[in-house]
């Protein structure tokens, strides 16, 4: 028996919008970044959230980012993601500056500490690609017997 699970929720596309997903589906996770002061930001926005500036950049993130804040779901807010309890949502904030809302995943939630290295996944939902992070694996030193985190943040 086929049983039709709820639509996941698609994201909104707009001209504004249109280079982040286009870049997300090339594999690549971009940002603003204002040219006349500099700041960085996510979602996108036609003017710059600290000076006003209309005049913006894309750049492409390094994919490295710290874990701010996160948030086990054990209630599904929306039928699609009944299957998925417990989920993690996260506010991380990449390397770059720019922080977003995301999923962690591949990741006890217990194991979750503020100021975590992360490594960005983009996965494909709904045909759709989106960002999601994971805890950045650390490196081990065999020479050296020590254990070292990737270096994903500072």
């Amino acid at each position: 028996m086929n049983i039709d699970l709820p639509a996941v929720p698609l994201p909104e596309r707009d001209a504004l919008s249109a280079p982040y997903w286009a870049a997300l589906d090339a594999g690549r996770h971009v940002y603003q970044r204002c040219t006349a002061c500099a700041h960085a930001w996510l979602p996108a926005r036609g003017e710059c959230p600290r000076c006003l500036s209309a005049h913006s950049r894309w750049e492409t993130a390094s994919g490295a980012a710290r874990l701010i804040s996160w948030v086990v779901y054990h209630t599904a807010f929306h039928p699609a993601f009944k299957e998925r309890l417990p989920y993690t949502v996260a506010v991380v904030e990449l390397r770059e500056g720019p922080r977003l809302i995301t999923n962690i995943i591949d990741s006890d939630p217990e194991t979750l500490r503020i100021d975590q290295p992360l490594r960005l996944v983009i996965e494909r939902e709904s045909g759709v690609a989106v960002p999601r992070y994971a805890v950045a694996v650390p490196l081990v030193s065999a020479a050296v017997g020590d254990v070292r985190a990737v270096k994903a943040f500072r």
